[in-house]
Parts: structure tokens; sequence; C-alpha cells
């Protein structure tokens, strides 16, 4: 495997986690504000300076499956992201993520302020950790539908 970026897209912010050069860990990198930055731009400057091989943007998803708005808009910007660097980049499941980074934000007993300071970068890592997980456990390779 190799060093992969994760995204949390957002209207305003998007959430950055990278994984360690063998692909296994996911954690925690940055979070760009989309209102003062070309985020793929920034998004290509991290993967130069991260040799990173593949992307993998979180795919907001309803619970039955279907996709709506927020996923169009996830898979314009992973479009836009895929242009910007000529990588690979992948879909993921993003449910609950942002409920799941909450929690672990809760139980670290980090304040209001610095929960929403972090909560996208650490909703980008639980996206690419999973996927990480996904790729480790099955050897499963994406299907057409999660490739841009």
């Amino acid at each position: 495997m190799t060093r992969c970026l994760g995204l949390d897209p957002g209207e305003r912010r998007v959430g950055v986690a990278l994984s360690d050069p063998t692909g296994t860990i996911a954690s925690p990198h940055s979070v760009i504000d989309r209102r003062a930055v070309d985020a793929a731009a920034v998004v290509r400057s991290l993967c130069i300076e991260h040799d990173v091989e593949c992307i993998v943007v979180g795919l907001p998803t309803s619970l039955s499956g279907t996709e709506g708005p927020a996923a169009v808009a996830a898979r314009a910007f992973g479009a836009l992201v895929a242009e910007a660097t000529g990588l690979p980049t992948e879909y993921q499941d993003e449910r609950f993520t942002t409920v799941t980074a909450e929690a672990a934000l809760l139980e670290g007993g980090l304040s209001r302020a610095k929960r929403r300071d972090v909560r996208d970068k650490v909703a980008a890592a639980v996206i690419l950790q999973t996927y990480l997980d996904r790729k480790d456990t099955n050897g499963d390779e994406p299907t057409r539908d999660d490739r841009t």
C-alpha cells in the first residue's frame, strides 16, 4: 500500500488526513478554509509535499445509501482534486463519520471551541481509516463507481 490523503469536504472547510507511508494508519492533518484559498491547489501541494499516491474523498450518502446534493458536491470536489493532482481519487461512504469524530473528541474532554477546530480533520481521518481497513481486510479494490 502507499500513502493516501483523506478529505472530508464541506461547504466552508475541508478536513484533511494522511496515512503513514505504508498506508496502514490514518492521522488527522489539517483543515482547509475553502473561503480563503483554492482548496484543490492546497491539496495538490500537500500531495507533492507528502508523496501521496492516492486520494480518498468522503461521500455523504443517506441512510438508504442514496446520493443527494451533498454527495454530488463531494463528487464534484473529488473531480477537481483529481484534475489538480493527476492522482487516482476514490470515494468512501462517510455516514456517521462526523458523529464518530465528535464522540471521540468529547471522550477526549475537548471544549466545544477546540472540537470545532479539529472535528473536520478527525472526520477525514475516520474516512481514510475506514478506507484503509477495507482495503487491508478485503484486499478490496474499489468499484468503478468509487473512482473518478
